[in-house]
């Protein structure tokens, strides 16, 4: 038994020698360019600093940028609750077969398509603008976190939603009543994360269209501007902090 062990680490062990040699190859890995562009990065260094302070061209948009790019996490993560829920339930194990395969697919694919993706399809469909990043964090957050939700559905105790349904309760009034009051803790942290996530990718599909402080940095970048982009990065740094530091302060509560 010890051999075939030893056997089957050297084996994994060599397939991930030979993928890490074929990653290496494909993606044009080249530390040596990396330090034969050390000017190009002190140029770009020495023109985003120091960063651009002025109130009326800088630092008011960026945040009011700020301010949308908030906006457009705490809304793509609300919003896709109510259907986050009804797929996590779905999609736990024990309902019919159809049903959860019909509920497992379509969380799939919406997990499967990034939300920059989701973006540009909407951003073709309503404008740019902050709206077609809270459809695109939507559309993608409600199959990540109804995956999230149902693996957590999964795991608690059976014996009190069995209980119900011995005794003739509906699959609502035992999920209502057994399933959703074990898990709301596991749910909470869980939305939390996601939120934490969706503020960040906001950022990312602000670059495509989607409004909030990455189209400014985006702007600021094609107009070479990079003292103003050193400014919106400082303010998303700022951000990000906030978001975390909020998100640990509610797990406390909650824990």
């Amino acid at each position: 038994m010890t051999t075939r062990k030893y056997l089957t680490a050297a084996v994994v062990i060599a397939v991930l020698g030979v993928a890490h040699v074929f990653a290496w190859g494909t993606t044009e890995v080249s530390p040596a360019a990396l330090v034969d562009g050390w000017r190009g990065m002190a140029r770009f260094l020495a023109e985003a600093l120091p960063p651009d302070l002025d109130w009326d061209t800088v630092v008011q948009p960026g945040l009011e940028g700020c301010l949308t790019t908030l906006a457009i996490g705490l809304l793509g993560t609300t919003l896709s609750i109510p259907a986050a829920l009804l797929f996590a339930v779905m999609g736990t194990r024990g309902r019919n077969r159809i049903v959860y395969q019909l509920s497992r697919s379509v969380m799939s694919f919406l997990r499967a398509v990034p939300d920059v993706v989701f973006a540009l399809v909407f951003v073709t469909a309503v404008g740019l603008g902050p709206f077609a990043g809270v459809l695109a964090l939507i559309c993608h957050n409600v199959g990540v976190m109804g995956k999230l939700w149902s693996e957590a559905m999964d795991e608690i105790d059976p014996g009190p939603a069995d209980a119900l349904r011995v005794s003739g309760a509906r699959e609502a009034q035992v999920v209502a009543n057994a399933v959703l009051p074990a898990v709301v803790p596991a749910l909470v942290g869980l939305l939390l994360y996601r939120f934490d996530v969706n503020v960040r990718s906001s950022l990312v599909l602000g670059l495509v269209g989607a409004g909030g402080v990455g189209f400014l940095i985006n702007q600021s970048i094609q107009l070479f501007q990079f003292d103003q982009m050193a400014t919106y990065i400082l303010m998303v740094l700022v951000l990000i902090v906030a978001v975390d530091l909020l998100s640990a302060a509610v797990r406390r509560r909650l824990g």
